[in-house]
């Protein structure tokens, strides 16, 4: 083997399979993208703990899909043997959030669609997409449920509870009911009216009432 066939190799014909110029307009794009991407998520997140790894980790993401699809797409062999080496990738780290699985998807296809050359496209998309979560994760609930938790000692607190609480609220259903020798629990989800806590003060000093205690809920969690 000598330098003339070393020239002649496959593989040093697929140095220029890309070009310089495709290779940084592409990356350069796919990073501002995944920037975009990162504040979308940074000012829509509402879980209990932000995590600016996941953020940083959304920007690689759209660089990484970039010059994966940029390789695939000029060398049809390559892309062949890309898709047998992914299928053997598993993750397992855990998604907390719902709409973490969401950012994750925007951030791929962003990269996929970057390196197939439709540009247009990929920052339309995301400029849609982030003004569409902008709007609708931030919106705040019109209705915010609260839930009750009540401790009374027999059915006759127990039903004075119930009605005390309708009279002051717009809609409520118990959601859980526990009895013990020790009394009876009720956990009550309520609609208020006009945002309006101060009723909870005056529950306790119903008769055989022995606490109460006001949460808001959200489905997930409470605070």
């Amino acid at each position: 083997m000598n330098i003339s066939d070393l020239l002649k190799s496959n593989f040093l014909e697929n140095v220029t399979s890309v070009s310089v110029i495709d290779m940084i307009i592409a990356m350069v794009l796919a990073f501002g993208i995944g920037v975009f991407i990162y504040l979308v998520y940074k000012k829509t997140y509402k879980g209990v703990m932000y995590s600016s790894g996941f953020g940083i980790t959304l920007i690689a993401l759209t660089m990484i899909a970039t010059f994966v699809i940029l390789a695939v797409t000029s060398n049809v062999v390559l892309s062949l043997g890309m898709v047998g080496a992914l299928s053997i990738v598993r993750f397992r780290t855990a998604i907390k959030e719902p709409l973490d699985i969401a950012f994750l998807f925007w951030s791929i296809a962003s990269g996929i669609v970057i390196a197939a050359g439709m540009i247009p496209l990929a920052v339309f998309g995301s400029v849609m997409i982030g003004l569409i979560l902008l709007i609708f994760v931030n919106k705040k609930p019109t209705d915010m449920p609260y839930i009750i938790v009540v401790n009374c000692n027999n059915r006759e607190a127990e039903a004075k509870v119930k009605s005390f609480i309708d009279a002051n609220v717009t809609k409520s259903i118990i959601k859980n009911k526990t009895v013990s020798k020790e009394g009876i629990e009720l956990n009550i989800e309520v609609r208020l009216k006009d945002d309006n806590t101060d009723f909870i003060n005056n529950v306790v000093d119903l008769e055989d009432v022995n606490h109460a205690v006001l949460v808001s809920y959200n489905g997930e969690f409470m605070n």
